[in-house]
């Protein structure tokens, strides 16, 4: 299904009362849903964001996950930090970038700047939540506010008529020129309490940011049926090399153990391999259990990259499991282990269900991409962790989990594209051991 959201937010007072509004239209323009809502006293930009928040579950209500949703707003801010363009320098706009992007990925998303002028529905319904608002009401479908002479307000009965000017663009905007915008209490320009551009306010003629130009440089060319135009955020995932558990195909979840000489030599291979071109690893990220530490170790050796450990990568818990054989849970716990084949929501007895882990993997997952976007990044962790960041990026349901397999120090990636699907490039390659 293909769908437009056109979404937007406004404050009068910036900061003061608040509200957006998102409209979701077929190709056609024929409208499918609409929202609004109040917010309280807030920012311009964060009730853009909230109004963006809003237009993406309206879409995935209406067309499910994978629908292609093409995104329109007027603020220029938020659609070029969600597509990757810019940084998010503010601290108060992030963890709703996190949710915004989190919904984008469950979709197809394209994100597109339009002129106000053009986002009127939305702008529309912004105003009439917010003079809902001021009249102690709540915004409803349909029932847009009057003015005193009882005719229908365009922008709502608290809203002036709006007056075109001319705006100078934001330093460094790629217009390059002055362009329209329409003057009214929710419009974002000249917003006061976040950054507008990804360069210093104070050097209108500053060269682009690093991120910028770094973004230009490394700009990856997308697979798939849609060529993404965006640079990837590219993750590499690399499971740990052998330990005695995998030796012994026992259940190794937050158990500890070390890697033996063999699993040792596994990562020497894949640091020898992760160091060479095509590969270049500005981060690594690793589990907090030792045998992926020690597997970041021997790349970070090679490649010179930071270590992060990020706790949320580490194996999931495997409860009573945990240093058991298959054979021995399906002798002792055979009704458990049914239950837990079955439903990735079943949790092993006093352990972690696979939703569980779902939940804190893909939380550290998009948290990757907000502070490392453009970035490569080497995730060394699990099976669990990797199965399920590869899992979402097909979009595949969360049964698909019992259908991958991953060897010890085995090498998966995936590309997120801002305004493309995610791509998975590799799965379980171990070409470079011996």
């Amino acid at each position: 299904m293909n769908l437009v959201v056109e979404a937007d937010g406004g404050s009068r007072g910036n900061p003061g009362p608040a509200g957006y509004g998102a409209v979701v239209k077929a190709a056609d323009g024929e409208i499918l849903a609409e929202t609004a809502d109040a917010i309280g006293v807030a920012t311009n930009n964060i009730a853009e964001y909230q109004g963006l928040i809003a237009g993406l579950r309206s879409a995935l209500a209406v067309g499910g996950d994978g629908a292609t949703v093409e995104v329109r707003m007027d603020s220029k801010l938020v659609i070029e930090q969600m597509a990757g363009r810019w940084k998010i320098k503010n601290e108060r706009l992030r963890p709703l970038a996190l949710e915004a992007g989190t919904l984008a990925r469950r979709l197809r998303v394209t994100w597109k700047w339009i002129p106000r002028e053009r986002n009127r529905d939305a702008d529309r319904l912004a105003n009439e939540a917010m003079d809902a608002a001021a009249k102690g009401t709540t915004w409803r479908s349909g029932t847009p506010p009057t003015t005193q002479s009882g005719t229908t307000s365009p922008r709502g009965a608290a809203t002036p008529p709006a007056t075109t000017e001319r705006a100078s663009p934001p330093p460094g905007s790629p217009f390059g020129r002055s362009f329209p915008t329409t003057a009214h209490p929710s419009s974002s320009t000249a917003e006061p309490l976040f950054d507008l551009t990804p360069e210093p306010a104070s050097s209108a003629a500053a060269e682009p940011s690093p991120s910028i130009t770094e973004s230009t440089s490394r700009r990856t060319t997308g697979g798939g049926w849609r060529g993404p135009s965006t640079t990837a955020t590219s993750f590499l995932l690399l499971r740990h090399g052998e330990t005695p558990f995998s030796v012994d195909r026992r259940f190794s979840g937050t158990g500890d153990p070390e890697l033996t000489p063999t699993g040792q030599a596994q990562a020497e291979a894949a640091a020898t391999r992760l160091s060479a071109p095509p590969y270049a690893i500005d981060v690594i990220v690793s589990s907090p259990l030792r045998r992926a530490r020690a597997t970041a170790e021997a790349v970070a050796a090679r490649t010179g990259a930071p270590i992060l450990v990020e706790e949320p990568l580490r194996e999931v818990d495997f409860g009573d499991w945990e240093g058991h054989t298959f054979t021995e849970i399906q002798r002792h716990w055979p009704g458990e282990l049914k239950s837990w084949l079955a439903d990735p929501a079943v949790p092993p007895p006093g352990g972690e269900s696979f939703a569980e882990a779902t939940e804190r993997v893909s939380a550290a997952r998009d948290r990757l991409l907000l502070d490392h976007n453009g970035k490569t990044i080497l995730i060394v962790s699990h099976v669990t962790p990797i199965k399920i960041l590869l899992r979402l990026a097909l979009l595949a349901p969360p049964e698909a989990l019992y259908r991958m397999h991953l060897d010890v120090a085995s090498l998966s990636a995936v590309d997120h594209f801002p305004d493309g699907p995610d791509l998975v490039t590799k799965l379980n390659d171990t070409s470079h051991l011996p």
